[in-house]
């Protein structure tokens, strides 16, 4: 694989794209005021240059920090902590850059009534088309509790995050964890709470991992702003042992927040990990990914529907599972309430049979239906593991949901194989053993990952549940799974490495 076309950056149009509307207003920003409109700075005005030619100059309030991708694109970088408003758009010749800890606004604290003495609100707003790079596994971009951001592509112009060898050409197939990702802290509530402090409360508060920045609160509806049409490639990275950056990290966000058609692309960790809060995702696509596909802890409780996790073709390390859903930390009454709806998750040909496609523990109060998940049939792990007495008791609710694994259920060490078939027999229209007729999309190719995530004959068969009875979140629906036919391809145009020719 090689990197995106340099070609496609240099024929943007010069024309800064004005949507600066699309979502700034939502919070009052007192900070230092706008750092440019889009193509400002002392671009403004000056005839673009030719395509393969760096713009001359970086609008306002970013650093010129050179030239890239063999000196035909001006590297303009973000300021380390953005206050105020700071919109990035379309420029000719131009690319965007973060170096270490990019932090938009200061964290202010739980409480939005109380904000921390001295801290400032930053709005990010990106536009459609836009590029961003990193170098390092330590360059990573924070939104703090109180501040916002708006990157909000379309389904033709999707806005790409992604390394420095990637917009140089030298990426692969395989390449992954050649930057830190996006981490947004909120101010929803949360599992880790203080001795004798019972959740939700606002002085249950964590510290995000990866970083030091803090998270929770009791906004539960507490928006952090919207990430639409998103890619984020090539991310992830172990700053310590069990200290990780993923391509997305979710921490305390609320439900006025939007994650909507968000693509994780070869994150070296987990795809997407989600830290307690109440934020809800919708059509999401996660592949390649080291680690989990979405990873939760510390209680959360919204819900996520369309979502395709397709794993690497083989086992990676031990305990890389396509959901592994923690509840809160030991001993914690917060348990975790995720529901989900139309998911399907394709597994690797594991050699472990710990790794099971989903996993549930310390806990959890999972309610999944319509949903599909495979593995081949020569790989070692199950399709579900419930891993603890404490989920058992809270009674997994499963609907409508079809498997198609070498096995079906792990024989854990806490909890045998027999118990979780029980579990998962309670519910309706589900199916332990099946066989998968799901295909790829036409003329995917890519190697290094399983694309077989269209329904075929045997899983259209089923019926579904009723979506918007589980969450309010969820729309209705006639099928299980997260792509009907090969006729459904809401997944189509703005993601990459699922189509022949779509290469990241």
């Amino acid at each position: 694989m090689t990197g995106f076309r340099l070609t496609t950056l240099l024929a943007v149009s010069a024309s800064a794209l004005t949507l600066a509307a699309c979502g700034s207003a939502e919070v009052a920003s007192p900070g230092e005021g706008d750092f440019g409109n889009g193509g400002g700075g002392g671009g403004g005005g000056v005839t673009p240059p030719p395509p393969g030619t760096p713009a001359a100059d970086c609008p306002t309030g970013l650093a010129n920090v050179g030239v890239v991708a063999n000196g035909t694109l001006r590297a303009c970088q973000l300021p380390a902590t953005i206050t105020g408003a700071l919109t990035l758009s379309v420029r000719a010749g131009t690319i965007y850059a973060i170096s270490g800890r990019t932090e938009v606004g200061t964290d202010r604290g739980a409480d939005p009534a109380a904000p921390v003495a001295g801290s400032v609100q930053g709005v990010l707003t990106i536009e459609p088309g836009v590029k961003i790079f990193a170098s390092g596994g330590t360059d990573y971009l924070l939104i703090n509790r109180g501040s916002q951001i708006f990157a909000e592509g379309t389904a033709t112009n999707p806005i790409i995050f992604t390394s420095r060898q990637n917009i140089e050409g030298t990426t692969t197939a395989t390449s992954q964890g050649q930057w830190g990702g996006i981490v947004i802290a909120g101010r929803a509530p949360t599992a880790v709470c203080p001795v004798g402090v019972v959740a939700p409360n606002a002085a249950c508060v964590g510290q995000v991992e990866g970083t030091s920045a803090n998270y929770g609160g009791n906004s539960p509806a507490d928006n952090s702003g919207r990430l639409r049409y998103v890619q984020v490639n090539y991310s992830g990275f172990e700053l310590s042992p069990n200290n990780e950056l993923q391509a997305l990290t979710l921490a305390g966000v609320g439900s006025g927040t939007t994650v909507d058609h968000f693509q994780s692309y070869n994150s070296s960790d987990d795809g997407i990990e989600i830290f307690g809060g109440f934020v809800n995702l919708s059509h999401i696509v996660i592949n390649g990914a080291d680690d989990d596909g979405l990873d939760t802890d510390t209680g959360w409780r919204g819900g996520a529907q369309f979502v395709i996790v397709t794993q690497k073709a083989t086992a990676v390390t031990n305990g890389s599972r396509g959901f592994e859903w923690s509840a809160a930390p030991s001993g914690t009454a917060y348990f975790a309430q995720p529901k989900v709806s139309n998911v399907t998750i394709v597994g690797r040909n594991a050699a472990v049979a710990a790794d099971a496609i989903i996993t549930l523990n310390t806990g959890t109060d999972a309610s999944i239906i319509n949903s599909v998940f495979t593995n081949p049939s020569t790989s070692a792990a199950a399709c579900l593991d419930i891993d603890d007495a404490n989920t058992v008791a809270n009674g997994q609710v499963f609907n409508s949901v079809y498997f198609a694994c070498s096995r079906p259920f792990e024989n854990d060490a806490n909890i045998d194989g027999a118990a979780t078939g029980a579990i998962f027999a309670l519910g309706t229209n589900n199916t332990s053993a099946g066989a998968s007729t799901m295909t790829a999309p036409a003329g995917a190719t890519i190697t290094g990952s399983n694309l077989a995530f269209i329904n075929g004959v045997n899983e259209s068969a089923v019926t579904p549940a009723n979506a918007p009875a589980l969450h309010s979140f969820f729309v209705p629906v006639t099928y299980i799974g997260a792509v009907r036919n090969a006729a459904d391809t809401w997944y189509a145009g703005w993601t990459c490495g699922l189509q022949a020719g779509s290469t990241c």
